[in-house]
């Protein structure tokens, strides 16, 4: 069997560091992007199935390009799991927070895939997973930023499934619920307790239950699943 090289986009963040592990235990070999969380990636660095590393920050347009041109491997699948999230009321967002949400969330992400797509129809195999959120399908009030772009993922999906399915791409994202990661850490105990309160399930997810679906949707098991919102939320 064929070794796949899985880029993955936001490698250091809690869920793309799961994910990461999750692949190297089932063989993949993998290109890790980072922002600035380094020691996390010399970490995972020890394992010889991982290819490389690249740095970039991906809310400017010149670092993606630089990123682009530092991709030396094929890339079989891409994982995106970057992103950064964006708290306020949204008539105070100044246009510079506007245009780094908007940049790394769907620029980046296109212009990423469009670097990736040739070889991936050439080969006529390719996965590409984003790690979306349940923002961008219900919409949250203080995260009108966040919903839109996450808003924005989705509808990527569902359209790039329908155009690269003929070349046997496969095209998903997975929508996480309220995930144990540090990017909750902005909420008081309170009010972790109350959304907890609000979910069937009465917990809140693990990054690995994100892990196990992205190794999932990898799979050739997936192979039929094609442009699909895939909801991991315990009900919520």
């Amino acid at each position: 069997m064929k070794k796949r090289n899985i880029l993955i986009i936001g490698a250091s963040g809690d869920i793309g560091l799961s994910i990461a592990n999750k692949l190297l235990e089932q063989g993949y070999q993998l290109i890790l992007h980072y922002y600035s969380n380094s020691a996390v990636i010399e970490e995972l660095f020890k394992h010889e199935q991982v290819l490389a590393s690249i740095q970039a920050n991906l809310s400017k347009e010149e670092e993606i390009k630089l990123f682009l041109k530092q991709l030396a491997f094929p890339v079989d699948g891409v994982v995106f799991a970057s992103g950064k999230a964006q708290f306020g009321l949204f008539q105070d967002a100044s246009e510079e927070i506007l245009d780094e949400m908007l940049t790394l969330h769907v620029k980046a992400p296109w212009m990423i895939t469009q670097h990736v797509l040739p070889s991936m129809i050439q080969e006529q195999y390719g996965k590409i997973i984003f790690i979306s959120s349940i923002w961008g399908t219900v919409g949250a009030s203080y995260e009108v930023i966040y919903s839109t772009v996450k808003g924005a993922q989705n509808s990527f999906v569902k359209a790039l499934a329908k155009e690269v399915a003929p070349s046997s791409i496969s095209v998903n994202a997975i929508s996480p619920g309220f995930i144990d990661t540090k990017m909750n850490n902005h909420l008081t105990e309170d009010e972790k307790e109350a959304i907890l309160a609000d979910i069937p399930m009465q917990r809140a997810g693990k990054a690995e239950e994100i892990a196990n679906t992205v190794n999932f949707l990898l799979g050739d098991q997936a192979n039929y699943i094609q442009g699909e919102i895939i909801h991991i939320t315990g009900g919520w």
